[in-house]
């Protein structure tokens, strides 16, 4: 079939065709309305059972019904405080205490250029394909079906696992303030929380996330304007620090090895940024939404973690003993609450509690809306049981949903003395699931761009192309695997202690437990093929604006009007 034929087809696969319900909804009663909004969503499925499975897989996935209902706001917020959370507020203080502080910036700030050039590789494939699943299907349809398997359940298990350990975090929280309430009864109240919230439907998670990440925000804004003061001395101690602490106890605490232990605590804190490209397919505008909210990350990633993180090393040494914490959600362990502590002001290391709290309960919102759209679209490329994919009148996965939350009462064995043990070897299973997921990520972009190159194709079809380009995904290919090699040496000879078995598989679990998924699809499908040849590559299935011609054009005239704008106006244009 020629290219000309192939984006024609492709015309009538980029959306659902929802079949509409006979009955109006002006002639049934609330409740029924209620009730009936949990039905499934009727929608064409038929696809030809002589297409290939990943050919089959890039229809579905584009056939999805899920509600698109996701406003700019949510996507804004989302992408700029979404991922904030307990790697920042709490984990930097270990990262700080093993690494020092030029440690800690050398970390993040390589980190940050690979989730900018990550983000960004994402945001391409993105907004030209916003699919059921985004990232979780680009695997199959531009590397490999077993590839996609592997990393689709590999995400799928790193939201599962999340959900119980992020309740039972958010009830330690409360601890701070009063520990003679059983942790349990917090459990119960967050856990209603959470569930009611993704019942709501995406709508639901996007406005609650909307409200965690302007508190989050906030927070760390205060905590730049307070950190200037105290460094230049203006704290109610008094005294000029400047670059105190980097010449005493110094700026490294451990040399190399803690600059790698480092990149492992950086990499965590950055988890989660991908959900901004997952929640494509349920945003009414990406080609609009989508650009904005991936080049709004270089502001969070430069203002929210360096700059707050190079006035943490400014304001507590590294050799603070308060910087080791009981678990990662104790406040009196953040260096943020340290560096408030240290310069003598009471009251805000509780507001500081607070907002990790909000925190932890945003990256548990966020489990069950990653955790079920994934599954969804498991199941609609055929790897998962069919009912897994479960979508409802009100564009919920109903499945993926319920799944989650019934994983999700893990959450009460924070009653049992083996709490400790269970939820190492849960986080455990997906401990590195986010290197890799980013690591495919950019292959997926490397692949996809080889696909338009082989096909005579270029980037004028494209309404948003990476910043970064193919260097960058590259560099994020390569900083990933650097950071897997760092994490298996530190893992297998820790700082200050000896190998030990048990310590190692903690870190290291999920790299078996992906190549036994690989191998079982292998087997399973009897897929014996390595990659998808580029010429194989479909880039036209999934396409919201499918006339190319048209689309191109619109393209050149938008570039020309931002060429004819003043500096100012194209500087704004490229970063934000």
């Amino acid at each position: 079939m020629s290219e000309k034929k192939d984006i024609e087809s492709a015309k009538s696969l980029h959306t659902p065709e929802v079949i509409s319900v006979n009955v109006s909804d002006a002639h049934r009663s609330a409740p029924q309305r209620f009730f009936d909004s949990f039905k499934r969503m009727e929608f064409d499925d038929d696809i030809d059972p002589n297409l290939s499975e990943v050919e089959k897989a890039a229809i579905a996935t584009a056939r999805s019904p899920l509600n698109r209902s996701l406003k700019n706001r949510h996507l804004q917020m989302i992408a700029i405080g979404g991922a904030i959370g307990t790697g920042l507020f709490v984990g930097s203080g270990g990262a700080l205490s093993s690494g020092g502080p030029a440690a800690v910036l050398i970390g993040w700030i390589l980190v940050g250029i690979m989730m900018y050039s990550t983000v960004h590789a994402l945001g391409e494939l993105a907004v030209a394909f916003p699919v059921s699943g985004a990232f979780v299907t680009y695997n199959t349809r531009f590397i490999d079906a077993s590839w996609g398997f592997t990393m689709a359940w590999n995400y799928a298990m790193q939201w599962l696992v999340i959900l119980p350990l992020e309740l039972v975090a958010a009830s330690l929280t409360i601890q701070f303030w009063n520990s003679s309430i059983n942790t349990v009864a917090w459990v119960a109240i967050f856990y209603v929380l959470i569930v009611s919230i993704n019942f709501f439907g995406v709508r639901g998670y996007g406005e609650a996330e909307f409200v965690f990440s302007i508190i989050k925000v906030i927070a760390v804004i205060g905590f730049i304007i307070l950190g200037v003061v105290l460094v230049c001395g203006g704290g109610p101690k008094g005294g000029y620090l400047g670059g105190t602490y980097w010449q005493n106890p110094g700026a490294f605490a451990a040399g190399f090895k803690g600059v790698c232990n480092v990149f492992v605590t950086a990499a965590f804190s950055f988890g989660g940024t991908e959900l901004c490209g997952l929640a494509a397919a349920e945003t009414a505008n990406p080609k609009k939404s989508l650009p904005k909210a991936t080049k709004q990350v270089f502001w969070r990633i430069t203002l929210f973690y360096i700059v707050s993180l190079t006035l943490v090393g400014l304001l507590v040494p590294w050799d603070d003993p308060k910087l080791i914490s009981k678990n990662s959600v104790d406040a009196s362990a953040s260096p943020f609450v340290i560096a408030i502590t240290n310069a003598g002001i009471g009251g805000l290391p509780s507001v500081m509690n607070v907002v990790i709290m909000i925190a932890v309960l945003s990256v548990g919102n966020s489990s069950v809306f990653g955790c079920s759209r994934t599954l969804a679209s498991l199941a609609i490329q055929g790897f998962a049981p069919k009912w897994v994919g479960y979508i409802d009148r009100q564009g919920r996965p109903l499945a993926g949903i319920l799944i989650s939350c019934i994983f999700g009462l893990l959450c009460f064995i924070a009653a049992s003395p083996k709490e400790g043990t269970v939820f190492n070897w849960l986080l455990a299973l997906s401990g590195l699931s986010s290197l890799f997921t980013w690591a495919s990520i950019c292959a997926c972009h490397l692949r996809f761009r080889r696909a338009l190159t082989v096909k005579g194709r270029g980037v004028d079809e494209l309404a948003f192309t990476s910043q970064c380009g193919i260097i960058g995904s590259w560099f994020g290919i390569i900083l990933n695997v650097l950071i897997l090699i760092a994490q298996f040496w530190v893992a297998l000879f820790p700082i200050g202690g000896s190998p030990n078995a048990a310590d190692f598989f903690e870190s290291y679990l999920t790299v078996p437990v992906l190549i036994a998924f690989y191998v079982f699809h292998k087997l399973w499908k009897r897929n014996w093929s390595w990659f998808i040849r580029a010429k194989d590559i479909d880039v036209d299935t999934g396409r919201r604006e499918v006339d190319i011609e048209l689309l191109k054009q619109e393209i050149a005239e938008e570039k020309a009007f931002i060429a004819s704008k003043p500096f100012y106006y194209r500087l704004w244009h490229v970063w934000c």
